[in-house]
């Protein structure tokens, strides 16, 4: 049997009529009353979405949780070992001393991923540590949505795979009632991410977006700023050392390598327009590419703007601008800008600009990547010490708050200002690590910090922040109409141009 032909004709009314599918799952749901919550005392049964680089990193963790139960995994890729990885077998170290097996791939050239190392992850894990609802063989699936048809008593997805399909499973999940934690970003694509806001908040159903949520220094920010311990804040600088992947590319890669075997393309692909195979989109280097990512933004941005928008009590932004590396080239003795229209460039600067907020002023948000980022801040020079390469800075009106990247360590500047300082009493609640957050709510808990609704700001802030990469000049943005006032180039970037036939949202 054509294993693309198999259940296609089921698997594309799933795709193409997802949204009503939607919304008669919420008119269920409704009249019931409230989502279906998992009974408190049995693990969240679990199914699990992308099992690359990160998505194995992430399994580990939520292994060890005994509110955890992973019954299934799914990866369009079977196995392979040819995974971009932090440093040389790093993920491949730390499985090798999760599972104590000190010869698992040994001989790997790179990353060993796919499905099927998931299921021996699983397996392995659970055979020595049963967890409560009791040891079955893991089930592996290549297509989330036949997971979807035949895994009916799956409490929640969670979902690791490349950016461009995060929105597109989310949605599909909730529509059958599902739960939802995603990895970052919410989607690649503005209309999708609020798509799935949408059905998060009609359906009542748990969502989370792993974001850096868990951060107990972020209450410390909010207990200092909220006191006048720097006086009102106007500016906020936030610095990444990112991209460490492939971006700058001017075109498609023109090679048409074969797909490997065991490798499903068509449903890695998921919405995005048929294109051929080639490895530069695959695994960890989706990122820089314009239907596949979010550049160096969105894989950074949520771990650091969830912290800023929550010390700011920040919403949506009223404009934003970027600029962008350039690349030229001689050709026929002449210089010749070249236009970038596939992917993200090498580096990037980025303002938003914020309404005043209560008692709080209107306030400018600047991000920077790849090398780039904010003038020597006088207080550190003063200090004699350096400018990380790294940061998050608030500057207030009588003095400033410096931190690491993702709000860790905040300090005053300079250092005798932090000397003298007597920091307020703790009021903030210091939050649940991020699985506990999502996994209460699966129980019929409050909502998590980072739920699909309470993450939409930020989401959709550095959403528009990829869309102004891709147009040369100061976008105007309504959130209420959901559309910037004065591009029509932008507003075309908030959808995706084109789906693959099945896979419309």
């Amino acid at each position: 049997m054509n294993p693309q032909a198999s259940g296609m004709t089921r698997r594309r009314f799933l795709g193409a009529s997802a949204v009503t599918a939607a919304a008669t799952i919420l008119s269920r749901n409704q009249a019931a009353g409230a989502a279906q919550h998992v009974p408190e005392g049995r693990p969240v049964r679990i199914a699990y979405i992308g099992c690359g680089t990160q998505g194995l990193r992430n399994m580990m963790g939520a292994l060890e949780h005994p509110g955890v139960q992973i019954t299934s995994v799914c990866d369009p890729n079977r196995l392979s070992d040819d995974y971009p990885e932090w440093g040389p077998s790093e993920v491949n170290d730390k499985v090798r001393a999760f599972l104590q097996d000190p010869d698992w791939a040994r001989d790997a050239r790179g990353g060993l991923c796919g499905r099927e190392v998931g299921r021996n992850v699983v397996d392995t894990y659970y055979r020595r540590t049963p967890p409560a609802g009791g040891f079955a063989p893991c089930r592996t699936y290549v297509d989330f949505r036949e997971l979807l048809e035949q895994e009916t008593d799956v409490d929640a997805f969670y979902i690791m795979t490349p950016e461009h399909l995060h929105s597109t499973i989310a949605i599909q999940a909730m529509a059958q009632g599902k739960h939802v934690i995603t990895h970052k970003p919410l989607g690649n694509i503005l209309h999708e991410a609020r798509t799935a806001r949408d059905l998060a908040l009609e359906s009542g159903l748990a969502t989370h977006l792993f974001c850096a949520a868990g951060n107990h220094s972020t209450s410390t920010i909010c207990e200092w700023v909220w006191s006048g311990a720097i006086g009102p804040v106007r500016e906020v600088h936030n610095w990444s050392t990112r991209p460490f992947w492939p971006q700058g590319m001017l075109t498609n890669p023109p090679e048409q390598p074969p797909v490997p075997d065991d490798f499903r393309w068509d449903l890695w692909l998921g919405p995005v327009p048929d294109r051929p195979y080639h490895p530069a989109y695959t695994h960890a280097v989706f990122r820089g590419w314009y239907d596949f990512g979010t550049g160096a933004l969105g894989d950074m941005g949520h771990y650091s703007f969830h912290q800023i928008f929550k010390v700011l009590k920040l919403g949506s932004p009223t404009s934003v601008e970027a600029g962008r590396s350039q690349y030229w080239a001689i050709e026929d003795f002449t210089w010749h800008k070249k236009v970038n229209t596939v992917a993200y460039p090498r580096a990037s600067v980025i303002h938003w600009e914020f309404p005043e907020r209560g008692e709080m002023p209107p306030v400018r948000l600047h991000w920077y990547d790849g090398g780039m980022r904010p003038p020597m801040i006088e207080e550190l020079e003063a200090d004699g010490r350096p400018m990380p390469e790294e940061g998050m800075l608030f500057v207030g009106d009588r003095g400033k708050i410096l931190a690491d990247f993702t709000g860790g360590s905040p300090q005053l500047i300079p250092e005798a200002r932090m000397r003298a300082f007597q920091p307020p009493a703790e009021t903030v609640p210091r939050p649940k690590p991020e699985l506990d957050q999502f996994l209460d709510a699966c129980h019929g808990g409050p909502e998590s910090d980072a739920s699909f609704p309470n993450a939409y700001p930020f989401a959709e802030t550095i959403l528009l922040g990829t869309i102004a990469l891709r147009v040369e000049q100061k976008l105007n943005w309504d959130t209420a109409r959901g559309a910037f006032t004065n591009s029509d180039a932008a507003n075309a970037l908030i959808r995706r141009a084109d789906y693959r036939p099945g896979w419309e949202i």
